[in-house]
């Protein structure tokens, strides 16, 4: 997907203000199950499409107004993740203005989980 100059300047520009992490990173804490929020802030289609198993769907769009629902510990560790690592920046930097403050970006979101050829699930699983 080919991003417009003006998104691309605001994602980088975000990307300061904002941790990220590999693929290979989030799998590893996965696969030894330690505690965390994964929260995709793709949209509801993206999601039914595919997704990480255990993770709980937050549309970019609505992120803010239900996160402190679903995850009411500011401290809680969160690792967000959208198609490319895009979005789930933005997403970030929003969650660290109101206040959470171990919320990490999935470099390169499920486009590179699905080239690592790590598992995936469809359908609408946890929400």
């Amino acid at each position: 997907m080919t991003h417009n100059p003006g998104f691309l300047k605001l994602v980088n520009e975000t990307r300061a203000r904002v941790r990220e992490c590999m693929i290979d990173d989030v799998k590893a804490k996965l696969d030894r199950h330690q505690r965390l929020h994964l929260i995709d802030v793709r949209e509801d289609h993206e999601f039914s499409k595919d997704h990480i198993k255990g993770a709980h769907h937050l549309g970019k769009g609505i992120l803010e107004r239900d996160i402190e629902t679903l995850i009411p510990d500011r401290q809680a560790e969160i690792v967000l993740y959208c198609g490319g690592g895009y979005r789930s920046v933005l997403a970030a930097d929003a969650l660290q203005r109101m206040g959470y403050t171990n919320v990490t970006s999935m470099d390169g979101g499920i486009r590179a989980w699905r080239e690592a050829g790590y598992p995936l699930e469809s359908g609408t699983g946890t929400k």
